[in-house]
């Protein structure tokens, strides 16, 4: 087969399950470990391998991080390569630069393979097996965050702009709270994170 008749093949007998949820929003979605999980084995199963590389782009004075994900076939040394670009904030309080930039990178690197696998985000490709597997566990989860409580938007704003003032490391924060982002925090985690911040405004 050429490079092209295997990406096919990844292309078509890839599965990539949305398994992570987001409360705030009510969706489930895809990350980039996702991907990268379905398509290994199917990179043995074909001879292929995938090499995904980061550049720094500037635009004015805006930074871009572009990732690029490159399908090589093993048995020829063909490569078919596909680009995303995630831009840089210019400043987050609370991340230093790798911080900012591993964000960033995460980003632009999922997209670049959702464009390489013909990944569509904006469908729900998750199988029946995995909905039968993961639909007891999915509700628990739903049925816990309604229990709790989530939050509002102007208290996510709130969170933000008191995180960023006590100078909390946010991506530990989010590490800790196994979220993605702060509007995914419960009530009575958004309740003790905001007393905390408080207190260390004021010290």
């Amino acid at each position: 087969m050429s490079v092209y008749e295997k990406l096919i093949k990844v292309q078509s007998e890839l599965k990539a399950p949305k398994s992570k949820y987001n409360s705030f929003g009510k969706y489930n979605y895809r990350s980039l470990e996702d991907i990268l999980e379905g398509v290994k084995p199917l990179l043995v199963k074909h001879k292929a391998t995938l090499i995904i590389t980061d550049s720094i782009e500037q635009d004015g004075d805006r930074y871009y991080l572009k990732a690029t994900a490159t399908f090589i076939d093993t048995e020829d040394g063909q490569t078919i390569s596909n680009s995303a670009l995630a831009r840089e904030a210019a400043d987050k309080k609370g991340q230093d630069d790798s911080q900012i930039t591993g964000t960033a990178s995460s980003y632009a690197r999922k997209y670049a393979l959702n464009g390489l696998f013909l990944i569509d985000d904006t469908k729900d490709a998750d199988t029946d097996e995995y909905h039968k597997q993961t639909n007891k566990q999915t509700k628990t989860e739903i049925t816990k965050e309604n229990a709790s409580g989530g939050i509002s938007e102007d208290e996510w704003a709130e969170i933000e702009d008191l995180v960023s003032r006590a100078n909390v490391n946010k991506e530990k924060l989010l590490s800790k709270y196994e979220i993605e982002s702060l509007m995914n925090l419960t009530r009575a985690q958004y309740e003790a994170l905001k007393r905390k911040c408080m207190e260390a405004i004021k010290e």
